[in-house]
């Protein structure tokens, strides 16, 4: 494939003065995520010209020690492709820059006293009067107790035109409907709406971030983006890896509630939106909430739950879930999830969606694909032809980012026959790698005030309100039907889509 034009990125513009707040800073997600998206933005000279890291945490620790640890933990990474901070050395002068920023403010996140010193820190940074982002990096139970202790110490009051003060909530947004609700009613209570961000770093992808990009500036798609042309369509999330050391999150929340309100519906949305009438936050979050808003609640009998057995992923032979750390022996916690959704609007009625996600699966997978009704074969009548190949469009989202379009050609010769192709698109192939784990594009957004890329309150509640019954269904009762180690899924999610117009999911190795 050729490029046929090239156009020079505008340059991004360099966001206000701010400080980060992170609480959680010697967490996980912290140091695996949110301070290596930072050095990125580092690296790219897109940070604001005066910035200050506070870290926040019950550690024992200061400063420099947080900075030192947060080093070694980057230093790590070098060289480890199994890594989504994958980088081949750190740029020292880079480093300096961000860790000669930094400060720390041990305490209790559930005491006042915390933020009082917080508050002093700000003070000491020059922030006090200053623009803000607290980024609440830490277990969801939290969120509502200190967005309220922020509110009470008045560190999230801003005034208009001087500074502003954000708040970055990380997934899960709610456990299910009634505590989605209760969530953003609780953060409302000292909270605007347009302060906080509920952050899914699935949205950081270039690809998916291309959706809409490649939906709405090609005319030659959107006019056959619809329930006349289109018979089905496939979301996949499968992932190699088990549950590993996360056993105990992983009871309490199983393959459903970890992926599909948030990562898979977003991804549903992307793709079934109508065009928004302008493309800033407001006009695209209005039609990504329109396609929640048309989903009909889900049925029971339109999932299938799966528990990875024993087996052998990738040649190497793999334990049962069950067997996992800090996982009951007679577990029904799900670590598959097959769905059949609709969507009850012009465009999409009669359409099934069909969403997977697991874990121990064949391959690492994520992508779209978008499978078109078939030509009429009126026209080969006096020829051997008696079908056609399927005719997808496939946007691949990883590992290799990109656009594939299957389709039949003649096979050479002398009589008509046809065969399958296919046209691949590669970013790689195009544009020069930026090492990107998902969360800088975000975060800059977050500096720069854009929440084109993060979900609503109404959405995140609409999301909870389809699966629900799912949910209390699943509760009632009833086992996971298992699967073998490395296999594609459970029999049962085959036999949603055989039962449901003969559909066969795609094979799970990329291609």
């Amino acid at each position: 494939m050729t490029q046929t034009a090239t156009t020079e990125p505008p340059k991004a513009k360099t966001p206000e003065p701010c400080a980060i707040v992170i609480f959680g800073a010697f967490g996980d997600l912290t140091k695996r995520l949110v301070v290596p998206a930072i050095y990125n933005l580092g690296c790219e000279k897109i940070l604001p010209e005066k910035i200050a890291l506070i870290g926040v945490d019950l550690a024992e620790g200061d400063a420099a020690g947080w900075a030192k640890h947060l080093r070694t933990m980057l230093d790590s990474f070098v060289g480890n492709a199994s890594s989504e901070f994958d980088v081949d050395h750190i740029d020292d002068a880079v480093w300096q820059g961000l860790a000669s920023r930094m400060d720390y403010v041990r305490g209790d996140i559930t005491k006042p006293d915390l933020y009082h010193a917080l508050g002093a820190a700000l003070d000491k940074a020059g922030f006090g009067q200053g623009n803000v982002i607290f980024y609440f990096a830490i277990g969801d139970r939290f969120f509502a107790p200190v967005a309220a202790q922020l509110g009470q110490a008045g560190l999230t009051k801003q005034e208009d035109g001087k500074f502003w003060r954000r708040v970055v909530v990380e997934k899960p947004f709610g456990h299910d409907v009634t505590s989605a609700r209760a969530l953003n009613a609780s953060l409302l209570e000292t909270l605007a709406e347009d302060q906080i961000f509920r952050i899914d770093h699935f949205l950081g992808k270039e690809t998916v971030q291309s959706i809409m990009a490649f939906r709405f500036a090609n005319g030659m798609f959107e006019p056959i983006w619809n329930r006349d042309r289109i018979d089905h369509v496939q979301i996949t999330a499968s992932e190699v890896v088990g549950v590993e050391a996360r056993g105990k999150f992983y009871e309490q929340t199983g393959a459903l509630r970890d992926m599909v309100p948030n990562h898979l519906f977003t991804l549903l949305a992307m793709v079934a939106m109508e065009p928004p009438t302008t493309f800033d936050a407001t006009g695209i979050r209005n039609r990504k909430a329109d396609v929640f808003a048309a989903m009909p609640a889900l049925k029971v009998t339109d999932a299938v739950r799966g528990q990875y057995a024993a087996g052998t992923v990738k040649g190497v032979p793999s334990k049962a879930y069950r067997e996992e750390p800090d996982v009951g022996p007679q577990s029904a916690v799900e670590t598959y999830v097959a769905l059949r959704v609709e969507i009850d609007s012009w465009r999409w009625a009669g359409v099934p969606f069909y969403l997977r996600t697991g874990k121990h699966m064949t391959d690492r997978l994520t992508e779209i694909a978008i499978r078109f009704k078939p030509a009429p074969l009126s026209s080969f009548q006096t020829t051997a032809v008696d079908a056609t190949a399927a005719n997808w469009l496939v946007l691949h989202i990883q590992p290799e980012e990109g656009i594939s379009l299957h389709f039949d050609v003649k096979r050479p010769g002398p009589d008509v026959a046809l065969a399958g192709v296919r046209m691949d698109f590669a970013y790689k192939d195009f544009f020069a790698h930026e090492p990107n784990i998902g969360y800088e594009t975000l975060l800059y957004d977050v500096m720069i005030g854009d929440a084109t890329l993060f979900n609503r309150a109404d959405m995140v509640e609409n999301a909870w309100r389809v699966v629900q019954p799912v949910l209390d269904g699943w509760a009632a009762g009833g086992e996971p039907e298992l699967y073998a180690s490395g296999a594609a899924g459970p029999a049962g999610a085959d036999a949603l889509l055989a039962d449901d117009g003969g559909h066969v999911w795609r094979d799970l190795r990329p291609k």
